[in-house]
């Protein structure tokens, strides 16, 4: 694994930690090593995926070399292959949490909306902040608030490029959970132990019938489920939960991703 980013299995659990100071920002290196971890992670899936960072910020954005004297359709180019990062994060056949500890610009902001949750300490502020060098974002996190929080909201956030607090954005529902700072790190890592130990091929469908519902409509989302969801029968954490059910009372069930 290149140098700015750690994999670590918890368990069932990978916990994939940005570590690339001062700013975490991402270089080409960055990218570079971010596109081979999800390569690994698509190869052999781990029942959940934590994102985190250590430093003083999350990370403050895209190095801005990485711009300077990029032609059009290099751009294109390039950014063709960083919405294919972020949808191969929302690909991975195990759900996702992105914690966030500080303050959270660019690229990174783009990499955590391609997770399914978003967690967030008290102090963490937030920004797509690309018109400072005359940019929209374009690694998806555009469409992405707009999904999540509607189409005004977005053109707010990217048109203004301000940086706003947790709590904000967990009012649009952007972020999932504003946590306190001091209590952060225990509870973005137990909310993803707990995803890990549970039943992930339920979550996948969830995940599957949420984004259809969202991107298509609820009609959409009808027609699906009774195929998404009957495929669960046949999977050996269902039959197992139920039995456990039955057998000993809800609660008691342990999953193993089949």
């Amino acid at each position: 694994m290149s140098a700015p980013l750690e994999m670590s299995q918890d368990g069932p659990l990978c916990v994939l930690t940005i570590d690339h100071p001062p700013l975490n920002l991402f270089d080409q290196a960055m990218f570079a090593a971010l596109g081979e971890a999800l390569e690994a992670l698509a190869a052999e899936p781990p029942r959940a995926l934590l994102i985190r960072a250590e430093g003083e910020v999350v990370s403050g954005g895209v190095d801005v070399h990485e711009f300077e004297g990029l032609a059009a359709m290099d751009a294109a180019d390039l950014w063709r292959s960083l919405i294919g990062t972020v949808r191969a994060i929302e690909a991975l056949p195990c759900p996702s949490v992105f914690a966030a500890h500080a303050l959270c610009l660019t690229a990174a902001f783009e990499v955590a909306l391609g997770c399914d949750l978003l967690v967030a300490a008290e102090s963490a502020r937030f920004g797509l902040v690309e018109r400072v060098v005359g940019l929209t974002p374009s690694m998806g996190g555009t469409q992405r608030i707009a999904e999540r929080a509607g189409p005004a909201r977005a053109r707010e956030l990217v048109m203004t490029g301000r940086l706003y607090p947790a709590e904000v954005l967990e009012g649009w529902n952007v972020v999932n959970r504003v946590w306190p700072d001091e209590s952060f790190g225990e509870k973005s890592l137990a909310l993803a132990r707990d995803l890990a130990g549970g039943p992930t091929q339920a979550h996948l469908v969830t995940r599957e019938i949420v984004r259809r519902a969202s991107r298509e409509g609820v009609d959409s989302a009808d027609e699906a489920t009774p195929q998404l969801s009957s495929a669960l029968f046949e999977t050996e954490d269902l039959k197992g939960a139920v039995r456990s059910f039955l057998e000993d009372g809800p609660g008691n069930a342990t999953f193993e991703g089949r």
